[in-house]
């Protein structure tokens, strides 16, 4: 009779650790979804963040792919600190107002200051999925088992830079209701039972109340004050190149504005960046991108009521508004 074999069944190879991950990233649709398979979420105002802890670093990804760890240093510090020698968190950077909701406006002059004029540990991460975990390549498990995972890691209620963003449980409608009242930016819905897959999605989806997108400055309008901007000129990414779609004049101070028109003067240009015609314009390269909010879009393909939020260097061009080239 043949001796059973003693040997041990060999061990699952480890799955290669992405040295990037494309996002996952959410519709935009009008209400929340029906169904016990959907789970809820506030959505935050900040950047989109990839942060990959590996062997003897730690990197913090864009959504477009730049690697900003030296901007956010206190949470790849502590990413260290949270037990595991390989991982891939996705979530969100944010500050909070003195309301405690996260503003784009507040994270953007947190990121524009000196290290000595701001304490880091205001920037804080919430970790909403977990793509990777010591070896494992989690992507093709369902939400509700990454979340599971992700929620015995970043526990709830965990003080520190790094915080779960925790699930909701309450019907969308009354969830969404109640967000808008407390002045958020909206929630997001998410398919329990469904893998990570990078790109836009409809498993997920967000519901804003109200919009919010990033748009290149293109140029301004002089403001009837010295030295301040009137409107500034915004346009979307549409193909190869950029689109007008309208002007901004509120959502700044009387100093943020002349500041902004001031660093605006050090790109002007002869040559629009767009086919539009104002007298008294000034045009810039595109080189920034301003952060807007406004209720809808107009029917010739213009903001509505769009008010400023903050700007940024336009280095992530992922997160520029693009408009679908016409067919």
């Amino acid at each position: 009779m043949a001796k059973a074999s003693s040997r041990k069944p060999p061990e699952t190879p480890p799955d290669p650790m992405p040295a990037r991950i494309e996002p996952c990233v959410a519709m935009l649709v009008d209400k929340p979804p029906k169904g016990r398979q959907w789970a809820f979420e506030v959505k935050w105002d900040g950047y989109r963040l990839a942060l990959h802890v590996e062997p003897g670093r730690v990197r913090i990804i864009t959504r477009g792919g730049y690697d900003w760890t030296d901007r956010f240093a206190s949470i790849a510090t502590e990413a260290r600190q949270l037990g595991h020698a390989t991982m891939i968190l996705d979530g969100e950077a944010v500050v909070f107002d003195d309301k405690g909701r996260s503003d784009f406006g507040l994270l953007q002059r947190a990121l524009g200051r000196k290290p000595s004029l701001h304490d880091p540990r205001e920037i804080l991460f919430f970790a909403f999925d977990l793509l990777y975990l010591d070896g494992r390549d989690l992507r093709r498990l369902p939400l509700s088992e990454r979340r599971r995972l992700l929620e015995s890691i970043v526990v709830a209620g965990r003080a520190g830079v790094i915080r779960l963003s925790e699930e909701v449980e309450a019907d969308g409608d009354e969830f969404f209701r109640i967000a808008c009242e407390h002045g958020l930016e909206g929630i997001v819905a998410k398919r329990r039972d469904k893998p990570y897959q990078s790109g836009r999605r409809p498993d997920w989806q967000k519901i804003k109340c109200v919009c919010r997108d990033s748009f290149v400055i293109v140029g301004y309008e002089p403001s009837t004050m010295p030295g301040a901007i009137g409107r500034l000129l915004l346009a979307a990414r549409k193909g190869e190149g950029l689109v007008y779609v309208g002007g901004c004049g509120t959502g700044w101070t009387f100093q943020e504005s002349v500041k902004l028109r001031d660093l605006l003067d050090t790109i002007a240009t002869d040559q629009p960046a767009v086919g539009l015609r104002r007298k008294g314009a000034v045009f810039t390269r595109p080189m920034l991108v301003a952060e807007a909010e406004y209720r809808a879009w107009t029917q010739d393909g213009k903001l509505r009521h769009p008010s400023f939020k903050g700007i940024r260097e336009r280095a992530d061009d992922a997160t520029v508004f693009a408009i679908s080239p016409d067919p």
